[in-house]
C-alpha cells in the first residue's frame, strides 16, 4: 500500500508540473503574439519594441529568483559567482531578442516551428567543426524536423495571417530564429561549463546570475543614450495600459514556468521535461490557430506533424539510450 501511494503521489506531482508547463507557457504564447501583432488604443498602434520584453522578462525572473534563494536556499553558499555568466549573459540577451523580433516577420506557428529544430545547428557543427558522427536515426530525426520546417517555410500562408505581422518578411524572420538557435547553443554550453566548475550551483543561482547580466545588458540597449527605444516603449505603455498588463503577465508566466521546468528536472529529470515541453509547443501551435485566427493549411499542418515527428522520435532514442546506461550501472 505504502508503495501504492508513493507511486500515485508521483503520477499527482508529474500532472501538476505538466499543468503548469503547459498553462504557462501557452498563455505566455498567446501574449506573446497579442503583444507583438495587435493594435493598440483608438490610435491603432502596434507595440515595435518587443526587445522590450526581454528586459522586463529579465527583471522579473531576477526578482522572483532572489525571493526563491531567499526562501528555499540553505546557509551554504558554494556555487557560482555572478560574474560568472558576463559572457553567457551576453548570448542569452541577444539570442531571446532575435526570437522575439523575428515575431515582425513570420506567425508565431512559424515561429515556434523554427526554433524547434534546435537539432540542426547542434548537429552541423558537430559535424563541421568536431568531426562528430552521428547514428542513421539521428539523421532520421534530423531529416524529419528539417523537412517539416521547409515544407512550412515555403507553404503559401493565410491572407489574414500576413495582414496581421507588422513586416511580413519570411527569410528575415527564419534567419532570425536560427540565429536565436545559434546564440542559444553558445548560451547552454557556457551554462554547462559553470555548472561544472562549480557543482553546487543551484538552479536559481543560474536564473539570478543569467538575469542580472541580461537586465545589466538589456538596460544598457535600451536606455543607454537619449532617444533609445526603452524610453519610446515606457511611453506608450503609459498611454496603452493594456499593453503594460500583458507585458507583466508575459513575464509572470516566464518566471512561473521556470519554476514548474526546476520542479520536473529536479522530480523527474530532463528527459521528461524534454518530452513536456516539446509536446507544449506543439499545443501551442493548435491554440494559435484556434484562438489567435492563424489558419494553417493542409500543407502546413503535415509540416507540424512532420516536424513533431523527428522530436518524438528524438524523445525516444533519448530514453533508449538512457535506458541502455541504466541497465548497464545495474549490478548483476
Amino acid at each position: 500500500m505504502e508503495s501504492h501511494g508513493a507511486g500515485l503521489q508521483r503520477v499527482l506531482v508529474l500532472a501538476f508540473c505538466v499543468a503548469g508547463i503547459w498553462s504557462a507557457y501557452i498563455y505566455q504564447g498567446v501574449l506573446q503574439e497579442t503583444v507583438s501583432t495587435k493594435r493598440f488604443g483608438p490610435d491603432q498602434k502596434r507595440f515595435e519594441h518587443l526587445a522590450f520584453l526581454n528586459l522586463a522578462q529579465n527583471v522579473v525572473c531576477l526578482i522572483w529568483s532572489f525571493i526563491m534563494i531567499k526562501l528555499w536556499s540553505s546557509g551554504n553558499r558554494n556555487g557560482a559567482p555572478w560574474w560568472s555568466y558576463w559572457s553567457a549573459g551576453i548570448t542569452n540577451t541577444i539570442g531571446p531578442a532575435m526570437g522575439i523580433e523575428a515575431l515582425k516577420y513570420i506567425s508565431y506557428p512559424a515561429q515556434v516551428l523554427a526554433k524547434s529544430s534546435k537539432m540542426i545547428p547542434v548537429m552541423l557543427m558537430g559535424t563541421l567543426v568536431y568531426g562528430i558522427r552521428y547514428t542513421l536515426p539521428e539523421y532520421v530525426c534530423t531529416f524529419l524536423v528539417a523537412g517539416g520546417v521547409s515544407m512550412f517555410a515555403l507553404s503559401k500562408t493565410s491572407s489574414k495571417t500576413i495582414s496581421k505581422l507588422a513586416h511580413p518578411n519570411a527569410p528575415l524572420g527564419y534567419g532570425l530564429c536560427f540565429l536565436n538557435l545559434a546564440f542559444d547553443g553558445f548560451t547552454n554550453a557556457t551554462q554547462d561549463s559553470i555548472t561544472s566548475r562549480y557543482p553546487k550551483t543551484s538552479a536559481w543561482d543560474i536564473m539570478l546570475g543569467m538575469n542580472l547580466w541580461g537586465t545589466i545588458y538589456n538596460t544598457v540597449f535600451m536606455f543607454g543614450w537619449p532617444g533609445a527605444s526603452g524610453f519610446e516603449a515606457v511611453k506608450f505603455c503609459k498611454l496603452h495600459p493594456e499593453a503594460a498588463w500583458d507585458i507583466l503577465m508575459y513575464c509572470l508566466c516566464g518566471a512561473v514556468g521556470q519554476n514548474f521546468i526546476f520542479l520536473t528536472i529536479s522530480r523527474f529529470g530532463s528527459l521528461t521535461n524534454t518530452t513536456i515541453t516539446t509536446t507544449r509547443k506543439f499545443v501551442s501551435i493548435v491554440v494559435s490557430s484556434l484562438v489567435s485566427g492563424n489558419p494553417l493549411s493542409t500543407k502546413q499542418w503535415g509540416s507540424v506533424v512532420m516536424v513533431f515527428s523527428g522530436l518524438s522520435y528524438q524523445i525516444y532514442l533519448k530514453w533508449r539510450k538512457l535506458r541502455r546506461l541504466q541497465k548497464k550501472r545495474k549490478p548483476m
